[in-house]
């Protein structure tokens, strides 16, 4: 299959590549430098900084912890993890909300560290979950501290990639009223402080899903930077090829940085193994 995007770069992140450590109750693996694992050829990708792929067993997770100037999203793959502000008392919850979230299989947690936050993420069931956690360079440090959780349609990500995150309606220059109003470039996505826009797909056997560079959502056109990455759920069974090139065909933990791209470009990735394939789609400036 010829190339559709020959001026593109594509360059593929193997699994056994990253950042990998194995903490009895986390089993982590790092795309970009991470803690103990530190690469200066992987700092980050655009506003792209951390893409982890973590395992917590049950009864395990995060404790609370701060954040700042820091965009940081949950993407939840299989099992349950309880997020919880800092100030929320365990026992002591209420209503599931921003706050306070059992997230499960096809929800996103969303946190905006900005001038600084604090939170925990913890496995409250007996069951291992498994989750990416992603972080993103925000376009303006000392934002206010926010949350928001989305759930997002199995079925829907099965016909197309379906957008996730996309800008902040207003950019860098958003108003106070923008940013309280907290509305997304596109509908029905979760607002990003960065010309991002990210995106998941689970695409058939033998089937193919394109992405538009851009989405018709970003500020800058030129020169984007795309991360393309398949999580490890289908035992070693799915497998993507990317952009019709046999030498970009990824299996489950690998990756692939997409440069020389722009807005407007069609990107294909096709699902060539024995399982389908879900995708993560990290569009970034």
């Amino acid at each position: 299959m010829s190339k559709a995007l020959s001026h593109a770069k594509i360059v593929p992140r193997r699994s056994e590549d990253r950042g990998h450590a194995n903490h009895g109750w986390l089993n982590t693996y790092h795309t970009f430098s991470f803690a103990n694992y530190y690469d200066p050829r992987y700092q980050n990708f655009g506003s792209l900084r951390v893409l982890n792929e973590d395992r917590v067993d049950g009864g395990s997770g995060f404790p609370t912890h701060p954040h700042r100037d820091a965009e940081i999203f949950s993407y939840i793959l299989s099992g349950e993890l309880t997020h919880r502000d800092s100030m929320i008392k365990k026992g002591a919850e209420g209503m599931q909300g921003d706050d306070f979230y059992r997230m499960k299989r096809g929800d996103v947690q969303f946190t905006t560290g900005g001038s600084g936050i604090a939170h925990s993420e913890q496995n409250e069931s007996d069951k291992q979950v498994h989750f990416l956690q992603i972080w993103a360079l925000p376009w303006a440090r000392g934002l206010t501290p926010r949350y928001h959780t989305k759930t997002f349609s199995e079925d829907a990500k099965r016909v197309a990639f379906l957008p996730i995150l996309s800008p902040l309606v207003g950019g860098k220059g958003a108003t106070p009223a923008q940013e309280k109003a907290a509305e997304a470039v596109l509908p029905d996505t979760i607002p990003i402080h960065a010309d991002l826009v990210m995106a998941a797909g689970i695409i058939p056997v033998d089937k193919r899903f394109k992405w538009t560079i851009g989405a018709d959502a970003v500020k800058k056109t030129e020169g984007r930077h795309v991360y393309i990455h398949l999580p490890m759920t289908k035992k070693g069974s799915s497998k993507v090829r990317i952009d019709g090139r046999e030498d970009v065909v990824l299996s489950e933990g690998d990756g692939a940085f997409i440069s020389n791209v722009n807005a407007g470009d069609v990107l294909s990735v096709e699902s060539v193994g024995e399982a389908e394939a879900e995708v993560v789609v990290l569009d970034s400036d």
